[in-house]
């Protein structure tokens, strides 16, 4: 019996060896979580008739248990390299089955879906056409490439300051005579298709204290052709704007296939008549044209946003993350991906932030966690209860012999 004593101490330790050199070769590989061998104590005597003066027959691993403590995070420069900060799992697809990892390493396939080294499909919860978030069941999440469709301009706003000590001008508007209007301004609008129109507001002080005249273009036209604009904005005695504002039904002529006429609202509040010099201090439009994709992040909670060539930005989609009851209970498939059991438990998945899971953070990597130099000294102390079982099966082999010798 204590051959088998000394055998079961060589195999628990040779195991103890495999898994601190298994932690060893991949304490370089990203998220990598270092495991550990647990042993327990083998009696040869049941619980209902064991005695007090028992003795073992030896040792056995009871589990290879994984260290899912956070590991130290690091920056890279791929925006699609995304680490966890707490608790949770990246949820992955391929070919329908499900798995889940803390590598988050990714890159995008020739789809422009986002992927990992393996082949393994990042999920979430997709956006529509607008940027909404759909939040349904996750799906494979994918880079579109699509043109932002233009959005016609609908508001013009301006704040401006008239000086109230220019003189009023009598002759005839003329958009190419400076002589005939005090004060311009300009902006861009965009129509149906996202073409850009110039709008040219042209400011003529009259003889009426506290009263101009209003006259507006649409690309560079000689004569007014914005229709629906008061034909006077009025202040009153201390600077401030009388004219009822917003200004709704203001239309302009577009050509080129898009819609026609384009229909604004105008608003002036806040614009006064002061002594001072003209200026401008808020202009502002809500329409803008098409745009390409120029970019991409992963924000902290997993928002997917695109960044366009118009200045625009919009929702591509939303990672989600996953976390268990008992990470223990995970069965490793290798790749770093995991699968649920049923000691896991079924998997809580939501957006990053919600609830008990953690942030994300993009550009970066989250390390393994394997202390390199703990795994070291635990593979000495390994190798010496490796020599010091081999040593009890080597006693008990002298001893044989004695027996064997005796006569």
């Amino acid at each position: 019996m204590s051959f088998q004593t000394g055998l079961s101490g060589l195999n628990s330790a040779a195991r103890d060896l495999d898994v601190i050199g298994n932690n060893v070769a991949n304490a370089n590989v990203t998220a990598f979580k270092g495991s550990r061998a647990q042993f327990a104590d083998v009696m040869a005597a049941s619980l209902s008739g064991g005695g007090s003066n028992s003795v073992g027959i030896g040792i056995k691993v009871a589990s290879v248990s994984q260290d899912f403590t956070q590991g130290t995070i690091s920056v890279t420069n791929n925006p699609l390299d995304v680490a966890i900060s707490g608790s949770g799992f990246f949820r992955m697809e391929q070919n329908g089955a499900v798995s889940y990892t803390r590598n988050g390493e990714f890159q995008t396939d020739n789809a422009g879906y986002i992927v990992n080294a393996a082949g393994y499909n990042l999920t979430g919860y997709v956006a529509d056409i607008s940027g909404t978030i759909l939040p349904s069941q996750p799906e494979p999440l994918r880079i579109s490439t699509a043109d932002v469709a233009p959005t016609p301009t609908s508001q013009f706003e301006a704040v401006f300051n008239l000086d109230s000590r220019k003189p009023a001008i009598t002759a005839p508007f003329n958009a190419n005579d400076p002589s005939t209007y005090t004060n311009t301004t300009a902006s861009t609008v965009y129509d149906s298709l996202g073409n850009p129109h110039v709008i040219e507001l042209f400011f003529v002080r009259t003889a009426t204290a506290g009263q101009w005249n209003l006259y507006g273009t649409v690309d560079n036209s000689a004569t007014p052709n914005l229709t629906g604009l008061p034909a006077t904005i009025d202040f009153s005695n201390t600077g401030q704007l009388a004219t009822t504002m917003p200004v709704t039904g203001v239309t302009l002529p577009v050509s080129g296939g898009a819609a026609t006429p384009l229909t604004l609202t105008f608003n002036f509040s806040g614009s006064t008549q002061y002594g001072s010099d003209f200026g401008v201090t808020a202009l502002s439009q809500d329409g803008f044209t098409s745009g390409k994709l120029a970019g991409f992040n992963i924000g902290e909670d997993g928002l997917l946003r695109g960044r366009y060539t118009n200045g625009q930005t919009r929702n591509l989609g939303q990672v989600v993350l996953s976390t268990f009851v008992n990470a223990q209970g995970l069965n490793p498939l290798g790749d770093g991906q995991y699968a649920e059991t049923p000691r896991s438990g079924l998997p809580v998945t939501g957006t990053p932030g919600s609830g008990t899971l953690g942030s994300l953070q993009s550009a970066a990597l989250e390390e393994g966690n394997v202390d390199l130099t703990e795994a070291l000294v635990d593979l000495i102390t390994a190798q010496r209860n490796y020599q010091a079982n081999a040593q009890t099966i080597k006693t008990n082999d002298a001893v044989m012999q004695t027996l064997v010798n005796l006569r």
